[in-house]
């Protein structure tokens, strides 16, 4: 597996978390105690999890914790930019998801232009699920269309 791939399924992984993040943190500051707490420790697991990944991939053990830093740094501005982009509409979300993507500029233009509407019915259909569900890890994501 090459580097691309790994930036593709990090890429994916990131989307499906973001919409997750975004369900867990919609009210900001009111969010419910329980939905922060899932939500921080759900990121935690995913830096945890990148660190296996990267193991996998054959990082060395020295150079792992420097490479899941930077993974963490470029994952904050990633759902930054998805968290802008979703405000903004699709477009501006399939902008923010092809700057994401390990592609050139036109291929990534048309990828995010694909995923944007399905991340934004991942994040509806998330909204409809309840805590006690998503808490319990009973959560489900649409279908993706073909």
């Amino acid at each position: 597996m090459g580097a691309g791939y790994a930036r593709g399924r990090f890429t994916l992984l990131s989307l499906h978390l973001f919409a997750v993040l975004h369900r867990l943190t919609e009210s900001g500051p009111q969010a419910p105690e329980t939905a922060r707490g899932l939500a921080q420790k759900l990121a935690d697991r995913f830096t945890a999890d990148m660190d296996t990944v990267l193991r996998e991939l054959g990082v060395s053990d020295l150079r792992v914790p420097k490479k899941v830093r930077g993974l963490a740094a470029s994952g904050a501005a990633v759902m930054q930019a998805y968290e802008e982009g979703l405000a903004g509409g699709e477009t501006a979300l399939a902008g923010a998801i092809a700057g994401t993507l390990p592609l050139d500029e036109t291929a990534a233009r048309a990828a995010g232009g694909r995923l944007a509407p399905y991340v934004m019915a991942a994040v509806r259909h998330l909204e409809a699920q309840p805590l006690d569900d998503l808490s319990e890890g009973r959560l489900t994501f649409p279908d993706i269309e073909a």
